[in-house]
């Protein structure tokens, strides 16, 4: 039984960290850091300044000191001292814990508490809590582990049953991310409802495998693969090319093989950027969800009160009933967009079926150029937008499909577009990088190796050209709104992601399934994008977290970014396009046709055409800026936010980061010479 007596407690305030610590590498300070607190949600949350030298948190330890024992009595606690020989085993067993199990503590929140006194000559201070951080360890090496407030960790393997479970639970979660991108670029590109439903098979195919992929061989995170986002803006530009304008016939296979061409290209040129940090990271991808602000409320506004009540429903579900739990489980915050689509569409199912958007005498499946009505023609764009009944996706697709290879045709290869994809590849590599280092706070030991990360962002690569052979419409990458999933279903096991990637395998070759998805209307669509857009906008500015977002010179670059990404495209959207322009496409696919009257009008048609284009795109511009900005004003490492990975020579020594990152099947050994497989 530990003594009370304060001398078989009393130590340094502060255990100096070895020469080859990472904190001593590169001027880390733990009271700034916010990779050192999180909040009871899971979410790292900005840490603050102490009062003074005097905090009482033990950051190595993961609990407070409380005051000095006075006649013998703790003043701030009943718990007695810790002694010197346990505290010794303490980085022993948790170490142990990380390659099974979580430390096991008694305290509240998982926090152990010890009495340890002040140092001489200092008054004593009294502590009445615990302070509001999560069980964590710092290492050797300074790292700060905190997976104990996970319910399932990276290698955790619950069993069959909840696995499965979990795993259906993150891909349900995410479905608005997997699906709403091929419902936006078919119908863009000309493509019928049977086209779409085939599409959304395709990506559903192709998102299983690459995540089968990504964490067998990968950076084995439990991150789910899929079309991002941050390919959907240049997608569009692509579609809405001056040379596709006036096609006739079948656009949409046309279209697929340059848009297939541009990926496959652009994937095998994807490599790592050695300029990213959080400060860049942050504005770039908020700058992908901002971009579409011109497409979002305008197509909702095409049948508002299906719409609005959509996005309210998510808002609803999200936010206000977020805490809300059945038998443990957030069921509202986690499953807000099914549900709120599911209900939305069961209401305008109702108001079809009651004959609130049918008018005598029209049709709406008969083309507009053949009404002849007035009246018809005044209510013919409600009808489409509101009635839930219009797609045929449903009826027309089979019970049975396989996504092969090569299904539209051969693809075509364009340089300019080709180009044109590459830059856009690289920024989707910074959106996985962010995406990589948040989740190894969440789910890991350690945080990845750069050899690991090589290999992530090297393997993205494949992906994307696997997505160009199926024929997805865009690459695959690491979904950003993963993290968030992560955070909030405390799901962090590998296997359950696996597990679910097998679901959505066997899912996309159900063609019904690429039916129903395919017929969901345009306008909740639309609303669902809406939500998705701006929680793509604040993960990325929550990357400021791992910086110090106080600091003026992260505030004027990360302004700036978000200034101009959004000022400088408007300039090249609108120059050369008067009142009186008659545009050949609809009002929200604007900004797309940039190519045709762009500020570049050299004699090289195809220099004009990447310039004009690059430059009109949001995320590009926020890059640049952000990019430049970052590593060429002054700032210290800490200011910066630089990302900071594990050394491979510490990662090896350590079972569980071997275990966590190690390839399988002894794939490692046999391409040990190759640095960025193995730790």
């Amino acid at each position: 039984m530990a003594s009370s007596d304060p001398k078989t407690t009393k130590r340094p305030e502060s255990a100096p960290m070895p020469p080859s610590s990472w904190a001593k590498r590169t001027g880390f300070r733990p009271k700034f850091s916010d990779e050192t607190k999180a909040s009871n949600s899971g979410q790292i949350v900005a840490g603050t300044k102490p009062r003074d030298s005097d905090s009482r948190a033990d950051l190595k330890a993961g609990r407070v000191r409380p005051a000095a024992a006075v006649n013998g009595e703790l003043e701030s606690g009943k718990v007695p001292p810790v002694p010197a020989s346990e505290e010794k085993e303490l980085p022993v067993k948790r170490r142990r814990d990380s390659d099974g199990g979580a430390p096991k503590t008694s305290a509240a929140n998982g926090q152990a508490t010890a009495a340890v006194p002040p140092p001489p000559g200092r008054r004593p201070v009294r502590s009445d809590g615990v302070v509001d951080v999560l069980p964590q360890t710092v290492n050797d090496d300074g790292f700060v582990s905190r997976r104990s407030h996970m319910k399932y960790e990276l290698r955790d393997t619950p069993g069959l049953v909840p696995i499965g479970l979990y795993g259906f639970q993150q891909y349900i979660s995410m479905l608005g991310s997997l699906v709403l991108v091929p419902l936006v670029i078919v119908p863009a590109m000309g493509g019928s409802h049977e086209d779409t439903a085939n599409v959304v098979s395709t990506v559903l195919f192709v998102s299983g495998v690459t995540t089968l992929l990504h964490t067998s061989f990968g950076s084995r995170l439990p991150l789910i693969q899929g079309p991002s986002f941050v390919y959907l803006a240049p997608a569009l530009a692509i579609i809405n090319s001056p040379e596709f304008l006036g096609l006739n016939g079948n656009n949409f296979k046309h279209i697929m093989k340059e848009l297939q061409g541009a990926i496959i290209i652009s994937s095998a040129f994807q490599a790592i950027l050695g300029l990213i940090n959080p400060v860049v990271v942050a504005p770039t991808i908020a700058a992908v969800g901002l971009s579409f602000y011109s497409y979002g409320f305008p197509r909702v506004g095409t049948c508002l009160e299906i719409g609005a009540v959509q996005i309210l429903l998510v808002i609803i579900f999200s936010l206000y009933l977020r805490k809300i739990s059945f038998f443990g489980y957030r069921v509202f915050l986690v499953y807000a967009v099914p549900l709120g689509l599911a209900i939305t569409w069961a209401a305008a199912f109702l108001l079809t079926e009651a004959g609130a958007y049918s008018y005598k005498g029209c049709d709406v499946n008969v083309p507009v150029s053949n009404i002849i009505s007035e009246h018809c023609r005044k209510h013919i764009s409600r009808m489409k937008q509101c009635r839930v009944d219009t797609s045929q996706a449903l009826k027309s697709s089979p019970w049975f499909r396989f996504p092969y290879p090569l299904q539209w045709g051969t693809p075509v290869f364009n340089w300019k577009m080709a180009l044109f994809m590459c830059v856009v590849s690289l920024i989707s590599s910074v959106d996985s990088v962010g995406s990589y280092h948040a989740s190894s706070l969440l789910v890991a030991s350690r945080p990845p190796t750069p050899g690991i990360l090589s290999r992530g962002i090297g393997l993205e690569g494949l992906s994307g050209i696997l997505a160009g052979l199926w024929g997805t419409g865009t690459g695959s990458t690491t979904l950003t709104e993963n993290v968030h999933t992560i955070a909030v279903t405390k799901m962090g096991s590998r296997r359950a992601v696996e597990l679910g990637a097998c679901f959505l395998i066997v899912l996309s070759l159900v063609g019904k399934v690429g039916g129903f998805i395919a017929s969901i209307p345009e306008v909740m669509s639309a609303a669902l994008l809406c939500f998705m857009w701006a929680m793509l906008a604040a993960l990325g500015l929550s990357n400021l977290r791992y910086s110090e977002a106080r600091s003026s010179r992260n505030i004027i670059i990360v302004g700036l970014s978000l200034f101009f990404s959004l000022s400088i495209p408007a300039y090249f959207q609108q120059y050369g396009i008067s009142p009186n322009t008659n545009l050949s496409v609809p009002s929200y696919l604007q900004p797309y046709i940039v190519a045709s009257h762009g500020p570049f009008r050299t004699k090289y048609g195809g220099l004009n055409y990447v310039m004009n284009t690059l430059l009109s795109l949001h995320m590009v511009i926020a890059f640049l800026i952000a990019v430049v900005l970052d590593n060429t004003v002054p700032g210290s490492p800490q200011e910066r936010g630089l990302y900071v990975w594990s050394e491979p020579e510490a990662a090896r020594r350590e079972p569980a980061v071997a275990k966590d990152y190690g390839l399988p099947f002894r794939v490692g050994r046999v391409f040990r010479w190759v640095k960025w497989v193995g730790l």
